[in-house]
């Protein structure tokens, strides 16, 4: 089994779940690796997200939403275990002179892990407002028979861990 608490580069963990929630609050996008056979599939997604309601790490919900087919539907619904994957890129520095010169990336990142379940009603459509309002829409308003015709998933993380490389 993979110990995926272990971070090689600790002075850069952020361990504040405020500071991990702003910097999902900052990302556009996530991107969700699920398990391929042979390899991994990731695919970069929407998403909108709640914190958990006891102020812990664990527990906080992402939610997605797709077709009610295709290979993420498949993989899901085959092996429900997921990775999720936010990054922002804040800028290329280059320090140093001649032989002592390098060159590092200045970002923040988060991962977790955890399970994706199918949601409907109320939590799907939920889901769906937090989406909508972290995509910077929260006032589109939808049909609600568009929920027969997709599926509105709920990622539970029990690990997450943010990163970040600041100069």
């Amino acid at each position: 089994m993979v110990d995926y608490s272990k971070m090689r580069r600790s002075d850069r963990e952020v361990t504040s779940l405020s500071d991990i929630l702003d910097i999902l609050r900052r990302t556009q996008t996530i991107r969700l690796g699920l398990n391929g056979n042979p390899y991994p599939y990731v695919v970069p997604i929407s998403f909108g997200f709640e914190a958990p309601s006891d102020g812990g790490t664990s527990g906080v919900a992402i939610y997605i939403h797709g077709a009610s087919e295709g290979l993420k539907h498949n993989l899901i619904a085959n092996d429900n275990h997921v990775c999720v994957e936010a990054d922002i890129t804040h800028r290329i520095t280059v320090r140093g002179e001649g032989d002592d010169k390098s060159i590092t990336t200045e970002y923040e990142s988060v991962i977790g892990y955890g399970t994706a379940e199918t949601v409907t009603g109320a939590e799907a459509e939920k889901g769906l407002a937090l989406l909508l309002e972290h995509s910077g829409h929260p006032d589109i308003a939808y049909e609600k028979t568009i929920l027969e015709k997709i599926i509105v998933y709920k990622i539970t993380l029990t690990d997450i861990k943010g990163k970040r490389n600041i100069l």
